[in-house]
């Protein structure tokens, strides 16, 4: 098969050919396992497995040529630290001569794809990125608490951690997010945006380049991040969190991290008390300064700058005919919104 025939099929045919990949891949674990469910297909398609045992597993096949070897080696290593250190996050499932991923193809799938296996972790996401929050607005500014906590407890394990060499991952950094090529792509490009709309942003962008240069990359504000925070990504179960999907993960700022924590629940009813409950978290477990804080605005905007980046270059997924409305609407507001609090600032 061209390349080209198979990203030009539509979503249901592209995952009927991934479910034989799956099926491929999981004679390289040991055990017997149930065929393979897609529960998950967009940057990365995931199934769900059980073994002849009963336990259950997500089988990830990853996006053709998203991260190098090096880089998933990175991020599995890292999981596995955070794992050590107490963060809930999934453990990694090796094959038998310990690898922890695997190269594999399949007929109709144009490209070998990287593949590994997670243990799968109990509990439900607390929302989704299209529907919001799913918990009652009762336990929702616990429950928010409870996030920003996590992650402040994942930024102090990360800043003390010392990372095995190589170490590759994704810079969310100013080249990284307002470069000539970010890593999500030129937001600016994106189709749907007006004249007036692109203007604000790269407007926007420019005034960012200058806070960003200003503010630099210090080691108590700059890490390793998970960078998805979002919260489909976060499971509920009791009085826990557990956190997955590390396929974004890379060195950013922390504030970057918050933000993306809040950018799917802008909408809500009672966001000024969830946004003030996530700080507080975040707070019980790691210091935020005020100046830290002010600098919400910022990274807001910089989040709806890679999500319009993530929909420019994928218009033919569902996901972008779902959501891109919306996610121009909500980047151009947060770029209005930034310039309007930098120009009080000043």
């Amino acid at each position: 098969m061209n390349v080209n025939d198979f990203y030009q099929l539509p979503d249901v045919d592209q995952a009927h050919l991934l479910t034989g990949l799956a099926t491929a891949a999981l004679a390289r674990w040991d055990g017997d396992f149930t065929a393979p469910q897609l529960v998950k297909f967009r940057e990365n398609a995931v199934f769900s497995v059980h073994r002849a045992d009963g336990a259950r597993f997500a089988l990830r096949i990853h996006r053709h040529a998203y991260h190098s070897d090096e880089a998933l080696h990175s991020e599995l290593r890292w999981m596995s630290d955070l794992a050590l250190a107490g963060i809930a996050v999934p453990p990694i499932i090796p094959i038998a001569d310990g690898s922890l991923f695997v190269h594999v193809g399949a007929p109709g799938v144009p490209e070998m794809r990287q593949v590994d296996m997670l243990a799968w972790l109990p509990g439900a996401p607390i929302g989704s990125s299209e529907e919001g929050l799913s918990c009652a607005d009762s336990s929702s500014l616990g429950l928010y608490h409870a996030v920003g906590r996590l992650a402040g407890q994942l930024h102090n394990v990360s800043t003390a951690m010392a990372f095995p060499l190589p170490f590759t991952r994704h810079r969310w950094c100013a080249k990284g997010l307002l470069g000539e090529d970010p890593l999500w792509g030129r937001f600016w490009d994106m189709g749907l945006l007006t004249a007036a709309q692109r203007a604000l942003l790269l407007t926007a962008s420019e005034e960012a380049r200058i806070d960003l240069a200003a503010l630099g990359e210090p080691e108590g504000l700059f890490g390793m991040i998970h960078a998805d925070f979002v919260p489909e990504n976060l499971l509920g179960d009791g009085d826990r969190l557990h956190l997955i999907d590390f396929d974004d993960s890379g060195f950013g700022w922390h504030m970057f991290e918050l933000a993306t924590a809040l950018y799917f629940i802008l909408d809500e009813p009672d966001y000024q008390a969830l946004r003030d409950a996530l700080f507080a978290g975040y707070r019980s477990a790691r210091p935020l300064s005020a100046a830290d804080e002010a600098m919400l605005p910022l990274f807001l905007f910089l989040r709806g700058t890679t999500y319009l980046g993530w929909l420019q270059t994928r218009p033919e997924t569902q996901t972008a005919k779902e959501l891109g409305p919306m996610i121009v609407a909500r980047g151009c507001a947060l770029a209005s919104a930034y310039l309007e609090a930098r120009a009080v600032v000043a």
